[in-house]
């Protein structure tokens, strides 16, 4: 039997020893497989997670329709109401959370048809114009005759022109009055009860407020209300 040197036997052990090298292209295979990976978890985390995002706002979204249709005084009140004049369209926006008990009477007033063939008592330029079945004057001539005219509205004010309200010292046998701004007024608040605005038909509230008026404010010419309707949306 022949014997194997030594030295053989010495080199034999060091190629059994020595690892295998891993080549290029199977470091690429891997690392292209690894970024399909991250890339796949990636997307999959994401569609999920604006799945559950959609489906809470969808279901915030019902919630909500549900709640304005279970809830019918919500969801049928009137947000607008449109007087038609002799003039022309006058577009108002009612502040129903600001004054819920004054709208509920006024769209009870609309309903009724008050306001049909109403006129405008008093017409104050650069002030206000107001419309009403009352021919007492003691509201308008009580604002005017203090100085308090439009020369002197800049000093303190609270609201702007355009605003829509009804006096706060009205009788009930009176009905149902209403006043439009056509200038900032001082202390609106202690003279009317304002419970909308104006949001079209400005240039109509203008043209009412050129008329020819008596010395008691009262217009030479009749001008109107023909009727008014209410809208929720416009």
């Amino acid at each position: 039997m022949a014997r194997i040197k030594p030295q053989a036997l010495l080199q034999q052990s060091k190629k059994k020893k020595t690892p295998r090298s891993i080549s290029i292209p199977t470091i690429a295979l891997y690392s292209v497989v690894t970024v399909v990976m991250v890339f796949f978890l990636f997307a999959t985390y994401r569609h999920w997670s604006r799945r559950s995002i959609l489906q809470t706002e969808e279901v915030t979204s019902n919630s909500q329709v549900e709640d304005d249709f279970s809830d019918p005084k919500k969801s049928d009140v009137p947000r607008y109401a449109v007087f038609n004049t002799s003039k022309g369209l006058i577009t108002v926006e009612l502040y129903k959370e600001g004054s819920p008990e004054i709208v509920d009477e006024f769209i009870d007033a609309c309903q009724k048809g008050h306001f049909k063939g109403m006129l405008f008592q008093r017409v104050v330029k650069h002030f206000v114009i107001q419309g009403g079945n009352s021919e007492n004057p003691a509201v308008i001539e009580d604002w005017t005759s203090r100085d308090k005219h439009y020369n002197q509205l800049e000093k303190r004010l609270k609201h702007e022109a355009f605003m829509l309200g009804t006096s706060n010292t009205k009788q009930d046998k009176e009905g149902f009055d209403i006043f439009i701004t056509t200038a900032p007024i001082p202390d609106l608040n202690a003279k009317l009860n304002v419970f909308g605005r104006v949001i079209k038909g400005e240039d109509i509230v203008q043209e009412i407020e050129e008329v020819d008026t008596d010395e008691h404010y009262r217009p030479k010419s009749r001008i109107g209300i023909i009727d008014v309707k209410l809208k929720q949306n416009i």
